[in-house]
């Protein structure tokens, strides 16, 4: 941050040029475009991809909003599927059973926890010729087939708000992609159109405009803080599954909670994954290859984002935590097809049935790497002694 300081170039600087390197040698990309937010990735990709105007893109109907507005933005229309209710990602057969003559992409998301079953559904979408991307704002560090999320299609996105497994001290995102053309058309994008070299240019802002760009340029400072976040990404990661461990074995027998999350990647060995602090003694980041990289990179894994029960007494319970000092949040109360602003697509109770149970019953408990194990415990006593009485006086 110092560095950003004396330099004078708090935006679309050295700083971004080396997060996105890092980036790219973690996630095995070809390219990494940093952006100024998760959801201006979204649309800077679905633009970049060809998307026209009106064109349909298959979104699942539980998501963040942003999965869906994105669409809309870049000129889209969202088409909305149903979810797997084991993994809360889009299903594979509710997918093929709503193309239309309109579709053209489709936009799987990665939750919480777990990815998207990318080999059936990129199955169903070369079955009708949809194009894919993928919303993997969540989902860093998640890999299937030693694949990173937002690689198994066209190219995906990543977020990192400061809650985000790897999150900034304010918004910032960026694009994954293997597509050298989608990555430059997205890098102009950015820069409102410009093409050609932009990133830490200074007379690159008087240059000519080839395309109808916006500002999304990503902050230094973000870019600063996110290189070192990056250094201890993999502990935070072994943390979070650890903790999720902690839940699972707590929560596992208690009555009255529907379900715990399950992880739908093969579970690695007992290898221990870290990432090497390659830093100069100047503070710089090295260029070598591996830095950042882990040791061992599985070729199938789940990286808990959130940690999520489901419970019949969802609304009730939150009131109680609440009541007791515990924060939680509801992901998601309203599933996006009941979103107000998409009234106009006629949408009914009833028409995506498990985006609708989830968004009744799924409750995210408190969940970092440095939460204290004895907090884990008295969450977990409060929900437990809360449901027995819920049982009781039922």
């Amino acid at each position: 941050m110092d560095e950003v300081f004396r330099s004078g170039k708090f935006s679309h600087g050295k700083q971004v040029g080396q997060f996105e390197s890092a980036l790219a040698r973690y996630t095995g990309a070809r390219h990494v475009i940093g952006v100024n937010s998760g959801t201006d990735a979204l649309v800077l990709l679905l633009r970049a991809c060809g998307l026209r105007p009106g064109d349909g893109v298959l979104v699942p109907a539980y998501s963040f909003f942003a999965t869906a507005s994105a669409v809309v933005l870049a000129g889209g229309q969202p088409q909305f599927v149903d979810i797997d209710p084991e993994t809360y990602a889009m299903d594979p057969a509710a997918l093929d059973a709503a193309v239309t003559s309109r579709s053209r992409f489709v936009m799987p998301v990665h939750l919480f926890h777990t990815m998207a079953d990318m080999a059936a559904l990129t199955a169903v979408a070369r079955r009708h010729g949809l194009t894919v991307v993928e919303d993997s704002a969540e989902a860093i560090g998640m890999r299937r087939g030693g694949v990173h999320a937002g690689l198994h299609g066209v190219g995906g996105v990543l977020s990192f708000f400061p809650s985000k497994t790897l999150g900034a001290l304010g918004d910032a995102g960026a694009v994954l992609t293997d597509d050298p053309r989608v990555a430059d058309t997205v890098a102009a994008l950015r820069h409102h159109g410009r093409t050609g070299r932009t990133l830490n240019n200074f007379p690159a802002i008087s240059t000519e405009s080839a395309l109808s760009g916006t500002n999304s340029k990503m902050d230094d400072i973000q870019a600063a803080v996110l290189l070192a976040k990056l250094t201890v990404l993999e502990e935070h990661i072994a943390r979070r599954a650890e903790l999720a461990a902690a839940y699972t074995a707590r929560l596992r027998d208690v009555p009255g909670i529907r379900r715990l999350p399950r992880t739908t990647a093969p579970r690695p060995d007992d290898r221990e994954m870290r990432a090497d602090r390659n830093v100069h003694d100047d503070g710089d980041v090295c260029d070598d290859r591996d830095a950042y990289a882990a040791d061992d990179v599985y070729d199938d894994r789940d990286v808990y984002y959130v940690y999520l029960i489901e419970t019949e007494h969802r609304d009730a319970l939150v009131a109680h935590l609440d009541g007791q000092g515990i924060g939680t949040e509801v992901y998601y109360p309203l599933p996006l097809p009941h979103q107000p602003v998409f009234g106009h697509l006629g949408h009914r109770p009833g028409d995506f049935p498990h985006a609708e149970s989830a968004a009744r019953h799924a409750l995210a408990l408190p969940f970092h790497p440095d939460l204290d194990p004895g907090d884990l415990d008295r969450v977990c006593d409060t929900i437990g002694a809360f449901l027995a009485t819920t049982r009781t006086t039922a």
